[in-house]
């Protein structure tokens, strides 16, 4: 019964892969471990002791009806240690010394083997996850992207208007900009919070979803401005487990997804380069205020025209309007740093995979000259982390885009060209304080004795990176957000399948446990030897009856003086002899009495 129960609870550990109680009770044990190993190691110590006593008992009985034949003193002596459980240590007996020892080593182990059986250990829980998330990458979404621009009113898929956009494109650009020096980062949209930048993805777990509010009519899609974004992931039991899932300690999550990245590539235009072009010489002071000093009131204003060269002498003009005093001058505290986006790639006869990004700093930001940044986004398949309410994403392969894709290209250009103009305010940039700053607090150098220096190129591409992935992500959630389509279930053809495991911290017992298999081998030894011991007795019993017990001392030596056992003195020759005497053990009856005595054997 008792190996059974070993073996029963061994079998459901490894038939359902774990076992774990309840939530309450598992919190129980985690709070009380003290009183969790005395309630263990008091259970293991019941289940030995009642197994050792049982053996000994079968032993005892197996030895009685042994005596009753010829048997050596040193094989009674043998089995009366087993008995005992303890040993002989007779060299010359090589067999009997070695049965003692092993039996008293499994009568010991007896405790330890319980006690790791039965003892709950800490474990994760892996749990495979299944679902799907939308699937930005084929054609399916692109006709719906462009659909979505002609129902907000957009004549042109790169019109200058991304109002739904909110400052969450500077803020991860900063995020990742800060990577540049280590700085740690995390980054917060819609009430999830990432590790230094999206990379391009949208939360896939429950927990993890953010925001819980309902979006209003036009908050979905474009329009969107925070919001719970469904999640269609699902835990797959195993198949041989009918168990409930422990809510445990604590979920982590891996989860392989999609998403989206960019390969950035800062470097300054060359003088003598008429490729990349930037003519920021096009600016007007359009007001101007003398008397801005008596009544401290706004001095001026400069109208710039910055025409930046996009291929094929294609200019695209971009308006900025800076502050200046009446004369016209800028501050010398303030900063200008202007930015052209080119929505396509240089080479027009290619096909529109990246964009382009001019770039040049006056005043505070002089230390970024003339630059051009090449934008090349990439569609990405990630391993996103979900632990401690933080989400940490790494690349596991990624593609350039395709032809298909030419509208969430469009897309994210216009994500950058919306940054590049609000980020520059009247007196400085977010861009520009953002490379000043973070370069700055972290080096001993001034940024503007290193004017061309490649970490400051290194800094402005992880901070457009960060842009670029934002921009991914906001998609992702405004589409993915409720009551974007109808009862929230994402169309097939625009479902891309998303997997991984979930982990759930908890205590029990769990089939990936070593242990569990040698820790029942005391057990299950001792329940054989019981057994055929008990067989013995059993073929040997034929009406056999005594209540001789080979176990107590007191009865070997009154069946040793009744029959007038002569042996050897205790010198160590009469030791050896006296170990091979052979004896059996005589009972008659005579007038009510009983006589027990051994008999040596001739």
């Amino acid at each position: 019964m008792i190996l059974g129960f070993g073996y029963g609870f061994l079998g459901s550990v490894l038939y359902h892969g774990y076992l774990s109680p309840s939530d309450q009770v598992s919190n129980l044990w985690k709070n009380h471990p003290q009183e969790l190993t005395m309630a263990i190691t008091s259970i293991a110590t019941v289940l030995s002791v009642t197994t050792a006593t049982l053996f000994t008992i079968s032993m005892k009985e197996a030895l009685r009806h042994r005596i009753s034949r010829p048997i050596s003193l040193v094989q009674l002596s043998a089995g009366v240690a087993l008995t005992k459980g303890t040993t002989i240590l007779r060299p010359e007996y090589f067999r009997l010394t070695t049965l003692t020892l092993f039996v008293f080593g499994v009568l010991r182990l007896l405790t330890a083997g319980w006690t790791t059986l039965l003892t709950p250990v800490y474990f994760s829980l892996p749990i495979n996850m299944q679902g799907y998330e939308l699937d930005i990458t084929g054609t399916a979404f692109s006709s719906m992207l462009f659909n979505e621009y002609k129902n907000q009113g957009y004549a042109d898929i790169r019109d200058d208007a991304f109002e739904v956009l909110d400052i969450g494109g500077m803020l991860s650009g900063i995020s990742a900009a800060g990577q540049t020096y280590g700085l740690p980062g995390t980054f917060n949209f819609n009430g999830v919070k990432y590790n230094i930048s999206t990379q391009g993805i949208v939360p896939t777990i429950n927990e993890y979803s953010g925001s819980h509010a309902t979006p209003g009519p036009n908050g979905t899609r474009l329009g969107f401005s925070g919001g719970n974004v469904t999640v269609n992931t699902r835990p797959v039991p195993g198949n041989r487990t009918s168990l409930p899932l422990p809510q445990g300690f604590s979920r982590n999550y891996s989860m392989l997804q999609q998403g989206l990245t960019a390969t950035i590539n800062c470097q300054a235009i060359g003088s003598s380069d008429t490729q990349y072009t930037l003519n920021t010489n096009n600016s007007e002071v359009v007001y101007a205020n003398a008397a801005a000093a008596l009544n401290n009131s706004l001095a001026g204003l400069r109208l710039w025209n910055i025409v930046g060269n996009c291929g094929a002498n294609t200019p695209i003009t971009q308006n900025y309007v800076t502050m200046v005093d009446a004369s016209g001058n800028a501050n010398p505290s303030s900063g200008f740093l202007p930015s052209i986006v080119c929505p396509g790639p240089m080479n027009l006869s290619q096909i529109a995979t990246n964009f382009t990004i001019l770039s040049q700093g006056f005043d505070k930001y002089s230390f970024l000259g003339p630059s051009v940044c090449e934008v090349t986004p990439l569609l990405t398949t990630v391993r996103a982390d979900y632990s401690n309410d933080l989400i940490s994403s790494e690349i596991i392969s990624s593609t350039p885009f395709q032809s298909e894709n030419v509208q969430l290209l469009s897309f994210v250009a216009g994500v950058a060209k919306f940054q590049s103009i609000s980020s520059q305010g009247l007196v400085s940039s977010t861009i520009g304080d953002t490379l000043f700053s973070i370069y700055s607090s972290t080096t001993t150098t001034t940024i503007g004795d290193n004017l061309g220096n490649q970490t400051v190129y290194k800094e402005l591409e992880e901070y457009w990176r960060g842009v670029v992935e934002f921009s991914a992500t906001f998609l992702r959630s405004g589409f993915m957000v409720v009551n974007s389509f109808p009862n929230n279930t994402i169309p097939v053809e625009l479902q891309s399948p998303v997997n991984g495991t979930m982990y759930i911290s908890t205590i029990g017992w769990t089939q990936r446990s070593a242990t569990y298999l040698p820790a029942v081998i005391p057990s299950t030894i001792l329940t054989i030897l019981t057994f055929a011991c008990a067989l013995y007795s059993i073929l040997r019993n034929r009406g056999y009856r005594t209540t001789f017990d080979p176990s107590n001392t007191l009865h070997l030596i009154m069946a040793s003086a009744a029959g007038s056992l002569t042996l050897e003195d205790f010198s160590k020759n009469g030791i050896i002899n006296n170990e091979d005497v052979r004896v059996w053990l005589d009972e008659s009856e005579k007038d009510d009495e009983t006589t027990k005595k051994f008999v040596k054997v001739d």
